[in-house]
């Protein structure tokens, strides 16, 4: 299946998790990437696997390491946005798809969230989503069957507790999605949005969101989700993603999609 052939795809968090997942994705329906992440240890581990060191089956042995480049990027620094995404444009040769998928969770009770830690939450996940949406309007608007997929939560819709930062962040994207849908559903571009719940990366496992030590386990009325044995893998999502970006997802735009195996149904 090669949807991706000829389309030129932006993907910030590219270097772990589901952003990572998604950069092979992508590669492997024929699609040419520029993937940024804050994290340069991360993009080459991500970039050795698209060459077929640590084989992931989807990409290994389908030229896909020519068809990727890679830069690191903060997505919270306005000026180092403006170049990052100017040097995507200029590795690309423009921009048909952008895909948000960089983001943080931090967690903590509210009453001991400091202004730094909230602000550092919004700052890379609804700003920093914000900032490269706007640098990349230009370059989107001149590309061919142009998409936005954001990346929302399912704590933008369900309590998620100690997560008062990461659920605002992620329901502001949520409300701006839908705005720029409207805004520019004229000029052709679609905005969509993802909102994963009960998938595996860097976020939820390791450490995790990190929450509390004393948290209390019975404010999570639901935790498991409905379809197979625990947590599901970041190619779930970036399935989804690849269909969004697509033609199959030609009228597709203005909402968001939930992917969590029905933990919150």
């Amino acid at each position: 299946m090669n949807r991706y052939e000829g389309r030129r795809v932006l993907i910030t968090g590219g270097g772990s998790g589901i952003g990572r997942a998604t950069v092979h994705r992508i590669l492997a329906e024929g699609g040419r990437v520029h993937a940024v992440d804050v994290s340069e240890t991360g993009l080459k581990g991500t970039a050795d696997q698209a060459a077929g060191h640590g084989h992931p089956p989807a990409v290994a042995g389908q030229g896909a390491a020519g068809r990727l480049t890679t830069a690191v990027l903060d997505i919270s620094d306005e000026n180092a946005v403006t170049d990052g995404v100017a040097a995507a444009v200029e590795a690309l040769g423009g921009i048909d798809v952008l895909v948000n998928a960089a983001g943080i969770l931090r967690s903590a009770h509210t009453h001991r969230t400091t202004l730094d830690l909230w602000n550092k939450v919004i700052g890379v996940n609804l700003t920093g989503t914000f900032l490269m949406i706007r640098e990349a309007l230009p370059a989107l608007l001149a590309g061919d069957r142009p998409v936005v997929v954001n990346f929302s939560s399912t704590s933008a819709s369900f309590a998620h507790p100690y997560m008062s930062a990461y659920a605002a962040s992620k329901g502001g994207i949520q409300s701006m999605t839908h705005a720029l849908a409207a805004e520019y559903s004229k000029q052709g571009l679609r905005f969509v949005s993802v909102a994963p719940g009960s998938i595996e990366s860097g976020m939820t496992t390791g450490g995790g969101p990190g929450l509390p030590e004393d948290t209390d386990w019975s404010l999570f009325t639901k935790l498991a989700p409905a379809l197979g044995q625990g947590f599901a893998g970041p190619e779930t999502v970036a399935g989804v993603v690849a269909m969004l970006g697509s033609e199959d997802g030609a009228f597709i735009t203005g909402t968001e999609i939930r992917i969590d195996g029905g933990t919150h149904y």
